[in-house]
């Protein structure tokens, strides 16, 4: 699994210098691979590849277009146990888990393409106007390592589908998949220079695609912090940028829910993928007289989650990404210790029976307040804060109470109640009475969680431009 080429162009081009960053899997923390370290020389090849691609793909029918984003869709299925695998090594995702999400959202989003090309009105007439929907350009995606395929294909595939060439780059820390798309996607014949990939660091591979003058637009998904970088730099040259940050989502559990389901689907909610979800469900807003029951539910819940190899069957929670990722956690779980928060289960120690490789405990807090750190800041682990309230206005209240706005839940025994509640939170994506996630629905954030929508007809059009032609 050591990759030494990008690619762009069409071709796997040698790198400009020999620099290498070594990819560690989260459960032996040993080595399993290693990515080209990229420098702005290498950017600017795959920024100037894209744009030499742009002029005949943006005149490509979308049809076509989604013929081959449809491609890579069945090439990847062809290849979803290899990469569920990879995925697990890299992430820590349980393979299980890894085959649904990691694998399976990334090629029903290709898929998609096909069908929601034929949503977008491409040209419509407005009095003595024409209008058109034209692709932004090139596109340069910046793509996180919790989801790293998933997200990837949240950008690649509707820019590609609207007619824009792309430049990607991935995370450092979970990159390899990225790799195996790029073979997908020169295996079906994409044209040259419509996909590029380039590895490297933010400061010498990410900055210079976000600065770069031949660069549209930016889609970046990653922490707030480097959010407000990319949007920083991207003003510079007035471009087009979409943003998917962090969160600090609340299940709200009305008096009226069943407390049982609620709960446990909360803490469900809150360890997904080792808690290591930017909408994961991080706060439970629960009534003050029913805090003892909830955390007993709570506690019984967070103790199912078996902790181990992600490639055992009876592992439902698999290491963090990495040990800076660890120790960030564990910071987290010390400082709800030391404000007065109340420790139901968990903690820093380590999970028993486990040697090596990046394992947090599963942690639940109950009592805590909504000034305290862990209410507040995203932990990005499988830490669960859990708030009393008194009364339905209140709660509200703590939810909004929030630097950011990405997702939430709502628990009603009435779901009509539940959905007058929903619509409160200030917040992008809202589960009621347990709703599934749905791929085809917008996703993005209120607040410094971030502006724009991936996934669905939504995204697709962001990455469109609007013409009018008076006639």
């Amino acid at each position: 699994m050591n990759r030494d080429r990008f690619y762009i162009g069409g071709t796997w081009a040698v790198p400009t210098c020999t620099d290498t960053i070594a990819v560690l899997d989260s459960t032996t923390e040993e080595v399993i691979g290693s990515i080209p370290g990229g420098i702005a020389e290498d950017a600017d090849r795959a920024v100037r590849a894209a744009r030499d691609a742009f002029d005949q793909w943006s005149r490509t029918p979308a049809t076509e277009r989604a013929r081959y984003t449809s491609r890579i869709a069945e090439a990847l299925g062809a290849r979803a146990t290899e990469i569920s695998q990879l995925i697990a090594h890299e992430v820590g995702t349980p393979v299980n888990v890894s085959t649904i999400i990691q694998v399976g959202l990334p090629i029903m989003t290709f898929a998609s393409m096909a069908e929601l090309v034929g949503q977008v009105r491409w040209e419509e007439t407005v009095g003595n106007s024409t209008v058109v929907r034209e692709p932004v350009g090139v596109v340069g995606a910046i793509t996180p390592w919790n989801y790293p395929l998933h997200q990837i294909a949240a950008k690649v595939a509707p820019a590609l589908a609207a007619g824009c060439t792309v430049v990607l780059k991935p995370s450092t820390v979970a990159p390899l998949n990225a790799f195996v798309l790029a073979e997908v996607i020169h295996e079906v014949g994409l044209p040259p220079g419509v996909f590029n990939l380039v590895s490297g660091t933010g400061p010498d591979v990410g900055e210079v695609i976000v600065r770069h003058p031949e660069v549209d637009m930016v889609s970046f998904t990653g922490s707030t912090r480097a959010g407000i970088r990319v949007a920083e730099l991207a003003a510079a040259t007035v471009k087009r940028v979409t943003l998917e940050l962090g969160g600090k989502s609340a299940t709200v559990i009305l008096p009226d829910a069943h407390l049982d389901s609620a709960v446990s689907a909360g803490v469900t909610m809150c360890f997904l993928n080792s808690g290591q979800t930017c909408s994961a469900l991080t706060r439970m807003l629960v009534p003050r007289d029913l805090l003892a029951e909830a955390e007993a539910i709570a506690t019984r819940a967070a103790e199912s989650f078996t902790v181990g190899n992600p490639f055992d069957d009876t592992t439902r929670i698999g290491p963090l990404v990495s040990a800076a990722q660890r120790e960030r956690v564990r910071a987290y779980i010390r400082k709800g210790i030391d404000e007065g928060a109340k420790l139901v289960t968990g903690g820093i120690d380590a999970p028993e029976g486990v040697e090596k490789g990046f394992f947090v405990r599963p942690t639940v807090f109950s009592e805590v307040r909504r000034d305290m750190t862990i209410a507040q800041e995203e932990i990005f682990g499988p830490v669960l804060s859990i708030l009393p309230y008194d009364s339905e206005d209140e709660a509200i209240e703590i939810a909004n109470d929030s630097i950011y706005g990405l997702a939430g839940a709502v628990w009603s025994g009435d779901a009509a109640h539940a959905t007058e509640v929903a619509r409160r939170l200030r917040t992008g994506q809202v589960d009621i009475n347990g709703g599934s996630f749905n791929p085809l629905a917008p996703f993005g954030g209120f607040k410094q969680s971030g502006h724009g929508r991936e996934l669905g007809r939504f995204g697709l059009e962001e990455y469109l431009e609007t013409k009018s032609l008076q006639l």
